[in-house]
């Protein structure tokens, strides 16, 4: 269950490290549009932003991970491997770049991914994912929280969390998914 950490992190019990998870839904144009009405709909239910989930912006995840001191540490990239318009815009960001981190492919896999997630000390992921919202439940199981995933620009334009860690368990805003 620790070959992701391992992999990039050795034997070291205490490594300090953000997980943003992006999932895409592009497996199929069928998959796509479930995808997209899901997160729409839990867009109009939580008041977060449509998109920011599915885009991974740099602003997006530099508007979390600055406040919280964590842009100097390794940043993980887990991913569906379908779409790398989120792995290509953060190596194109000069903060996030010299951080991003992929777990090498002999080591990533399903429960190696979902360790090094729920053990970051910050997670980030998409909502309509039920991928992210077990990382995120079994977080807060734990009593860790710090999993971003209900996020939206404010009047002044700036990033901000509009629904906290326990909205994966609101069943108006995440349905059967909660």
């Amino acid at each position: 269950m620790c070959s992701g950490i391992k992999a990039l992190f050795g034997d070291k019990n205490n490594a300090i490290y953000s997980v943003i998870h992006s999932r895409t839904f592009n497996s199929s144009p069928q998959e796509r549009d479930t995808g997209l009405n899901l997160l729409a709909r839990i867009s109009r239910t939580s008041g977060s932003d449509p998109e920011a989930a599915l885009n991974l912006e740099p602003n997006y995840i530099k508007s979390i991970l600055r406040p919280l001191g964590l842009l100097n540490y390794p940043i993980v990239l887990i991913t569906d491997g379908q779409d790398f318009t989120v792995l290509q815009r953060l190596l194109n960001d000069p903060e996030i770049a010299p951080k991003l981190r992929l777990v090498p492919e002999e080591a990533t896999w399903v429960g190696g991914d979902i360790t090094l997630a729920i053990m970051s000390n910050v997670f980030i992921g998409n909502p309509a994912s039920s991928f992210s919202g077990f990382i995120a439940k079994s977080r807060l199981a734990l009593g860790l929280g710090q999993s971003y995933l209900f996020r939206a620009k404010n009047e002044k334009g700036e990033w901000q969390t509009v629904c906290g860690d326990t909205c994966v368990y609101d069943k108006n805003i995440m349905g059967a998914m909660s």
